[in-house]
């Protein structure tokens, strides 16, 4: 066990905004609610899967919606312990601890202001190993866990819970009511036993969030190329770098759809294209397909090593793409069915990324 304190809180949101792929939410914003959180309800402590009771009640609390609304519409503080009082309530039996279900941008952050606010302890993990924008996108699917009954609260204190056939039916109502209660909601759902968490979550990614965005942190204070160091904890390859010439974004649906352009700097040639969901979909090099979901396709700003998101991204930005490779779970062909390109309407199937 160890404990997440407000010093910890700099380095993890900037890991967790790289790993989340463009999405998952502004980390920043995250930052400010746990931040504030653990002032006034301390720290709050991190166990491993496997120091987790099997019988324990684990339920991830994540946020849902478009992350360009988050830029305009900050939440209340109050949205992620309503949702997870609303689902106990349903449950009829209080959870244990808390789990974030992306390592990505705000929704890593979302758990910790739960966690503080509750005072329940963190699992170390989550249910995806990356941001995915939809809500039945988790490992615990692949292994039968159903998602409902899922409850969303927004910032005027509207409650809903949602109960469903299946988790992709889930995600079809939730995304709906989402929308009315102004594309940005709190979620408690996809309630998880201890004995599942190994098969249900990838482990540990809390601490690889904190100890990337060290990595980047200590690589800039040192003069050294903060991309290099990501790469370096994440074993991934260099994709494009570039600067930002063109970007059409739009919000609909409750997501952030559209395509950003980058034009070759620094001795590269060519272009880039990343399609984007919420999160990067499918990178683009001069027409040829070099990295798909379900592997990160993640946006780093070039000089900084900071975390660019799809909402932030804007034209004439320098920044450096990178791929790396999902958890081996997702290229199973259930994963592949579930979070692949051909799920997302691309008329390919997955690229392994290039050798670095």
């Amino acid at each position: 066990m160890r404990e997440i304190g407000i010093d910890q809180l700099d380095d993890l949101a900037r890991g967790a905004g790289i790993l989340g792929t463009g999405g998952g939410g502004d980390p920043y914003v995250g930052k400010l609610l746990a931040r504030e959180a653990i002032r006034r309800h301390g720290p709050v402590p991190v166990y491993d899967i496997g120091e987790v009771p099997p019988d324990a009640t684990i339920v991830p609390v994540s946020g849902m919606g478009a992350p360009t609304v988050l830029l305009e519409k900050l939440p209340a503080g109050t949205e992620e312990l309503t949702a997870l009082r609303a689902l106990e309530a349903v449950l009829g039996r209080r959870a244990t601890h808390i789990v974030p279900i992306e390592i990505g941008g705000v929704n890593s952050m979302i758990p910790i202001a739960a966690a503080a606010q509750a005072g329940l302890p963190l699992v170390d993990g989550d249910a995806m190993g990356r941001a995915f924008p939809e809500a039945q996108m988790v490992l615990p699917t692949l292994i039968g866990v159903r998602n409902t009954p899922m409850a969303l609260a927004d910032d005027k204190g509207n409650t809903l819970v949602v109960n469903a056939v299946s988790n992709h039916w889930a995600e079809r109502l939730a995304r709906a009511a989402c929308v009315q209660m102004g594309c940005q909601v709190s979620c408690a759902d996809t309630v998880l036993r201890g004995d599942q968490l190994r098969d249900g979550l990838v482990p540990a990614t809390l601490t690889l969030a904190e100890d990337l965005g060290r990595a980047v942190r200590l690589a800039r204070a040192g003069h050294a190329d903060p991309v290099a160091a990501a790469l370096g904890v994440l074993g991934g390859v260099r994709l494009f770098t570039g600067k930002v010439v063109d970007v059409e974004r739009r919000t609909t649906g409750g997501f952030a759809r559209g395509r950003a352009r980058l034009s070759a700097v620094r001795g590269e040639t060519g272009t880039l294209e990343l399609d984007f969901q919420n999160e990067h979909l499918l990178a683009r090099r001069d027409g040829e397909i070099v990295a798909t979901t379900p592997d990160l396709i993640c946006v780093l700003d070039t000089d900084s090593g900071e975390p660019v998101t799809t909402e932030s991204m804007r034209y004439g930005l320098r920044v450096t793409v990178i791929g790396v490779p999902c958890d081996p779970r997702w290229t199973t062909p259930e994963g592949l069915a579930l979070a692949g390109p051909r799920y997302f309407g691309y008329d390919c199937d997955h690229r392994p990324l290039p050798a670095a």
